[in-house]
Formats: structure tokens, C-alpha cells, sequence
């Protein structure tokens, strides 16, 4: 008579590697819930960072009319026949300038983690 076979048994070489890279991925690109989840966290990350950036620009910007208002001499004193608070806003697009180019790079820097969580092997 013949004996009884043994029960299967998996044997595992190595862990796979690159499968949660590949659902990540797909969920992403098919509009999953997973992946809707990611890109409204991506989303949402950059709207934030805009409204931080929006509101220092709206307080400077603000900040001129009401330190006239404030202090009276400052809308009467001239530099080089130019009166103060026009200087001032001219000095703004520097401001303007420079909110623009810290908005890009830290929206940049959010799609890159975004991409890190994306292609994150396990």
C-alpha cells in the first residue's frame, strides 16, 4: 500500500517585494478610495500652505494702510520727494517675489513626499 502524502507546505524564499509599490501606484491612477485619500491629502497639504502664505501677505499689505492710519506723520514724510508709504509698497513686490518662490519650492517639496509615500516599498 501507499503511504499518505504530506500536506502541502509554502515555501517562501524571500518577502515580495514591490507589490505594495504597484497597489499604491494603482490605486493612485484608478481613483480609488486609497488613492483618492492620497491626493486629497496632497491636495489639501498645498491649499494649506497657500492660505498660510495668502494670510502673511494680506497682513503686510494691511499692515501699511493702518500704520498711516496709526501714525499720521508716516503718510506726510517724504524720501526724495517720494512720500513713505509708496516707498513701502514698492518694497512689497520683493515680499511678493519672494512668498511666490517659498510657495513653489514647499509645494515641490509636498509632491516629492507625496511621491515617497507613493513608490514607499514596505
Amino acid at each position: 500500500m501507499s503511504s499518505p502524502k504530506p500536506g502541502r507546505q509554502r515555501v517562501v524564499l524571500a518577502d515580495r517585494r514591490g507589490a505594495r509599490v504597484v497597489r499604491t501606484r494603482v490605486e493612485v491612477q484608478e481613483q480609488t478610495a486609497v488613492g483618492d485619500a492620497l491626493v486629497r491629502g496632497l491636495v489639501r497639504a498645498q491649499l494649506g500652505l497657500a492660505l498660510r502664505l495668502a494670510a502673511v501677505v494680506m497682513v503686510v499689505v494691511v499692515a501699511i494702510p493702518l500704520s498711516g492710519i496709526v501714525f499720521p506723520v508716516l503718510v506726510t514724510t517724504s524720501v526724495f520727494g517720494i512720500r513713505l508709504n509708496w516707498l513701502v509698497l514698492a518694497l512689497l513686490c520683493p515680499l511678493l517675489y519672494g512668498v511666490g518662490w517659498l510657495f513653489v519650492r514647499l509645494a515641490e517639496q509636498s509632491e516629492k513626499d507625496f511621491v515617497r509615500v507613493v513608490d514607499e516599498e514596505p
